[in-house]
């Protein structure tokens, strides 16, 4: 059976916790699990708030979104890579602060932005992520070139690099701030002929049923093509800039339910491959 993971980019002070909270309250409703990964630097200023949010909750995991969201590798539209020396910091300090602010260890991370082949061949920061203890990554999170959507790639390991029990598990789909001219436009984002050539969006989204049909179709495909999971990649404060209610994600859990879509953390995920 296919299960849906709701992940969430946990970036900017202030507009990041009144969104977590408007999610949290969705979830819990819906008894619906999620995965928050949280930039550290946040935890410095607002870690008690976050913790008093999630810490006591079984159906959340608390994973890091490095420490200050700077880029790991080069990335032709987010920018170039930090020191070898600051991708350790970035990492080290970011999966730290999870742990010490939420009193458990930190399995998973996912760096600032993604990136289209994940970490392949990025010795150092794999080595990095491996020494802070996590168990996987999420950082697969773009097509082709750097364009959108992400592709329905599936989980693997970084075997091939010389770390077999670290797991990649991708973010498929839009990042859907950019869809909603929230950061870059869509346009140059979009690659020729498309990966899914019947789903292109025509432009930005203009209401909460809009957003769901065009994550319904990743919904759709991953079950009809029985995989095993699907994860759309979302940003608190972009969801609630666009819509306060959270209906998007009211839309998305039911239809899921009804199509007997579970749901699951990617914390679950990896320790099935234990």
């Amino acid at each position: 059976m296919t299960v849906l993971v709701p992940a969430y980019d946990v970036e900017s002070p202030g507009d990041c916790l009144a969104a977590c909270r408007d999610i949290v309250a969705v979830h819990r409703r819906m008894n619906v699990p999620a995965v928050f990964f949280i930039v550290g630097k946040l935890l410095e200023t607002e870690g008690k708030a976050y913790r008093d949010l999630l810490a006591d909750d079984p159906l959340f995991e608390v994973a890091s979104h490095t420490y200050t969201h700077r880029m790991l590798r080069d990335h032709p539209i987010c920018g170039p890579a930090v020191s070898r020396e600051e991708i350790i910091s970035e990492v080290r300090r970011g999966v730290a602060l999870v742990e010490e602010v939420f009193r458990r260890p930190c399995l998973g991370i996912r760096p600032g932005c993604g990136f289209s082949d994940g970490l392949s061949g990025a010795g150092t920061v794999l080595e990095a992520i491996a020494s802070a203890g996590c168990t996987y990554v999420s950082s697969r999170l773009w097509g082709p070139h750097c364009t959108l959507p992400a592709p329905l790639i599936q989980a693997y390991d970084y075997s091939i690099d010389g770390f077999a029990h670290l797991w990649e598990f991708p973010g498929h789909g839009w990042h859907e701030n950019v869809l909603k001219g929230h950061n870059a436009a869509p346009g140059r984002l979009l690659l020729w002929p498309p990966v899914y050539p019947d789903h292109h969006p025509s432009g930005y989204l203009r209401t909460p049923d809009e957003e769901f049909t065009v994550h319904r179709y990743f919904v759709d495909r991953a079950a009809d093509e029985g995989l095993e999971y699907v994860s759309l990649i979302w940003h608190p404060w972009s969801l609630r800039m666009f819509d306060p209610a959270m209906r998007m994600l009211e839309f998305l859990f039911a239809y899921a339910r009804e199509r007997g879509i579970g749901f699951t953390r990617f914390a679950d995920l990896r320790r099935l491959r234990n």
